[in-house]
């Protein structure tokens, strides 16, 4: 073989290798040029993804506008993550790893943090929520240190995505000089922007998952900063409850108990006493006529949260935020006497952190409203016919002795009223004009009678159960709700009657009460009785009320049990602003039998009233006429509301 043949031979097998490789580079930029956009919308893919398995046929259901909502999100969803990613593909510079953590970690917290949150509460984080989270380290924080092993399992497959999309990115895409470096700007601008720009969050939540969680974390930074009404307002946190020694009821049989509590629901809306006529709530005034009215009954505050916490626990709203959120609850008391536990509710959960104060209640069931359904409004949670379904069904299947926790939502604010059910309270009016007053109060009325139904579908069921004869149901509202009596509307405002005046009873089973029982109970009828004498009731009825072991925490509870024959005439104090709640408007007081002593930040002085011969509060008695309330409010407050706190000497 001679040398020009072996050397020809040489140099064409080394040209045809450089037109193999160069076909071949030729094909790759040909197929970079070809998924260098589908890689690009790769993540929100993922996003709709996930979406539609969640809830697919809830976003079939969406009308044209929340369509276009939806559409709306996607691009902005799409614009974030392309700039991003694209970004981060650059093959050089610093700003490409700056693109690339806000890509993996903005991923791997709206991707896996959506996750997380819909697991448990069938609906996605949104900036409602976030708003109310106005205490960092109490609403988030504390929740991931409770549940930090299922976070991080939610976490992890899209944080190990978003890193190989990123892997991927930088061998898929060959980013173009001029385009990239203007993206690289762009793009953290963007991530920025999403944070703030606004998306439709309601009920429906009429966008993607993402977009949704991007807007949340702006609303929990404004509130951080300042810019919310919100902020530097306390919310409750995940509680734990002191330990419970076991309990002996000392009473057998044993009787069951079922605690109904009404929502923003006033005393002269409801048939307290039995009335052949009644028509407010004509439906549970005829299911149970022998009950026992407590006509006189007051919450303590018009706040839920702060309700719940008195109402369960028997302590005073003006206790610190240590024990209120640590002082045993009903349910710790009945657990540890060998009573079931369950609490459902059409509340919303995601309002204001109740999903952290209720978490661990350590009940047998819990249900909430979006188990109930998704799509539940937030203040008013789901439509209670679905919480009397899902009571109807389990009622029965509850192991005696048992404790039934029953919280309603629909008498809140804006008020739900089916229009298929009956509505005889007319003219009504969703109008808040001053003049419409009567008309919107009508609207509220068929919301309360409406309520009154599905409660006394509740009963019903409960008395078809051999159960029935055994269970104790206790009847109350968490507080009641203003129609400008004192120029407010609705609650939290004040502690007048209109706000805290509720409707309580209690209907017993024959056979379930001893004598002396009913004599007591009876004998309240029109006393002056507070929820503070609830908890106690309650655990007098399992059963332990006397218990030498429940010495250590009666000595904070400031009522008596209503079937005792022991009055609460202690003073009793009246606040909106306590350690699971404060108040954006200060107002409080203290209430001893009749007397009652109020103040409001932006109606300067005490107010003294008595409720015997006064029972609207119209005619103010000065504040010297309620001399010992006054010393009690001002050493347990320091001072009047609206005051400039005392400064440390």
């Amino acid at each position: 073989m001679d040398r020009t043949d072996a050397t020809g031979f040489t140099r064409g097998s080394a040209a045809a290798a450089d037109r193999q490789r160069a076909l071949r580079l030729r094909a790759l930029a040909r197929w970079r040029r070809r998924m260098g956009f589908p890689v690009l919308l790769i993540p929100t893919a993922a996003v709709v993804l996930a979406d539609v398995t969640r809830r697919g046929e809830r976003l079939a259901g969406l009308e044209r506008d929340h369509q276009l909502t939806y559409a709306v999100s996607l691009a902005e969803s799409s614009l974030v993550w392309g700039a991003l990613l694209y970004a981060a593909s650059r093959r050089t510079g610093a700003a490409r790893w700056l693109c690339a953590a806000l890509f993996v970690v903005g991923f791997t917290f709206t991707f896996g943090g959506q996750s997380y949150f819909f697991e448990q509460y069938n609906a996605y984080l949104n900036v409602d929520v976030s708003l109310f989270a106005s205490n960092f380290m109490d609403s988030v924080v504390n929740q991931l240190v409770a549940d930090l092993s299922n976070y991080l399992v939610a976490k992890t497959p899209p944080a190990l995505f978003a890193l190989a999309l990123v892997w991927l990115g930088r061998r898929a895409l060959r980013p173009r000089r001029r385009a990239v470096s203007l993206v690289t700007w762009a793009a953290p601008a963007l991530f920025v922007a999403g944070l703030f720009i606004p998306a439709q969050h309601r009920h429906l939540q009429a966008s993607t998952p993402d977009v949704l969680y991007l807007h949340a974390v702006g609303g929990l930074i404004r509130t951080q900063l300042g810019w919310t009404e919100q902020s530097h307002q306390l919310r409750p946190r995940a509680r734990q409850s002191l330990p419970v020694p076991t309990l002996t009821p000392a009473r057998r049989p044993l009787r069951n108990v079922l605690f109904v509590i009404l929502e923003s629901v006033r005393a002269d809306s409801v048939c307290v006493e039995f009335d052949p006529e009644c028509r407010r709530t004509a439906h549970t005034n005829s299911a149970l006529p022998e009950r026992f009215p407590l006509t006189q009954m007051r919450s303590v505050t018009s706040s839920t949260a702060i309700s719940l916490a008195v109402l369960w626990s028997g302590v005073g709203p003006h206790e610190s935020r240590e024990v209120l959120h640590s002082w045993p609850l009903i349910f710790d008391y009945a657990r540890a006497s060998g009573y079931e536990t369950v609490f459902w509710t059409s509340q919303n959960m995601m309002f204001g952190n109740a999903r952290l104060w209720v978490e661990n209640l350590g009940v047998s069931d819990f249900v909430s409203a979006t188990d109930l359904d998704p799509t539940a409004d937030l203040d008013m949670g789901a439509p209670e016919v679905l919480l009397a379904d899902y009571a109807s069904a389990q009622l029965p299947r509850l192991k005696e002795p048992f404790l039934a926790v029953i919280q309603l939502s629909n008498g809140h604010y804006p008020y739900w009223v089916d229009p298929a059910l009956p509505q005889p309270f007319q003219p009504a009016d969703t109008s808040k004009a001053p003049e419409d007053t009567r008309v919107f109060k009508n609207y509220y009325q068929n919301a309360v009678y409406q309520q009154d139904l599905h409660v006394a579908r509740i009963l019903d069921t409960l008395r078809r159960t051999p159960a029935g004869a055994r269970t104790v149901v206790v009847y109350t509202s968490d507080h009641a709700e203003a129609f400008r009596e004192h120029n407010q509307m609705g609650h939290t405002f004040s502690v007048f009657d209109e706000e805290i005046k509720v409707p309580a009873w209690i209907a017993a089973p024959p056979g379930t009460l001893a004598q002396d029982e009913v004599e007591n109970l009876a004998a309240k009828r029109h006393e002056f009785v507070f929820h503070v004498d609830v908890a106690p009731t309650i655990l007098d009825l399992i059963g332990i009320w006397d218990d030498p072991a429940l010495a250590r925490y009666k000595g904070k509870m400031l009522g008596h049990s209503l079937l005792g024959r022991a009055l609460t005439t202690a003073p009793v104090p009246l606040t909106n602003c306590a350690g699971v709640w404060s108040c954006a408007f200060e107002n409080w007081g203290y209430m001893q039998r009749n007397l009652k002593l109020e103040a409001r930040a932006w109606d300067p002085g005490w107010h003294c009233f008595d409720l015997s011969t006064d029972p609207h509060e119209r005619r103010n008695l000065g504040e010297a006429a309620c001399s010992t309330l006054k010393e009690r409010a001002l050493l347990t407050f320091g001072r009047l509301p609206g005051q400039d706190v005392p400064k440390p000497r």
